[in-house]
């Protein structure tokens, strides 16, 4: 039963990333958080996303470190934009991504609400070519975990509704996003995440992690 029951769940978030007018979190790109952490003491990892029109990719790694139920992390990289080169989108030029998010346990699961839930802050700068971005995400995330029987692997479904004031360039603005997502945990160092959401901004992102 909890196997079905998961799997269903899978197949239900994958099939909402493929979804379009995707949403963005603290640095412009598709990249949202579980209610809990997959890591005990911290992780380290890379993101590639495809954050929508007139970006060709984004590319950006991340560190983040736990303490009881509460966990920091930072994420730093590049976004190549798309410009158009005899009718064909071409990578053109780069914005730079730097932001950083906390994230805090606030719901536990019981038998009256079965779902974990968690809040989240964040603060990050898409600049470069361009009008540059700066985002304020403030978001509740709520999930589970499921474990695979006979199985190292387990995932957790989420859904993460966020808030997002956002500024530069002169104006103005507050987004609100639902991001979707699946985190994947194959062993005790190993996990994959894809998100994505439905909302204001384009994308689709996964990530790789290596957790401790």
């Amino acid at each position: 039963m909890r196997r079905s029951f998961s799997g269903g769940l899978l197949v239900a978030v994958i099939g909402a990333l493929s979804a379009k007018n995707l949403a963005a979190q603290e640095t412009g790109t598709p990249i949202f958080r579980a209610p809990y952490r997959a890591f005990t003491s911290y992780e380290v990892g890379v993101s590639l996303s495809d954050p929508g029109s007139n970006v060709n990719y984004a590319l950006d790694g991340f560190y983040a470190y736990g303490h009881g139920p509460y966990d920091l992390s930072i994420r730093g990289g590049w976004e190549k934009l798309s410009g158009t080169v005899n009718g064909v989108a071409t990578p053109c030029c780069t914005r730079y991504l730097l932001g950083g998010d906390f994230r805090a346990r606030l719901i536990q699961y019981s038998e009256s609400f079965p779902l974990d839930g968690a809040l989240t802050v964040g603060f990050g700068a898409n600049v470069g070519s361009g009008v540059d971005s700066y985002y304020v995400p403030v978001g509740i995330s709520i999930g589970r975990r499921f474990e695979l029987e006979g199985s190292k692997t387990s995932f957790i479904p989420y859904a993460h509704p966020v808030l997002i004031p956002r500024f530069g360039g002169g104006n103005s603005s507050v987004d609100f996003a639902l991001g979707l997502g699946v985190d994947i945990r194959f062993s005790r160092s190993l996990a994959i995440r894809a998100s994505g959401g439905l909302g204001d901004i384009d994308g689709v992102g996964i990530s790789l992690a290596y957790i401790r």
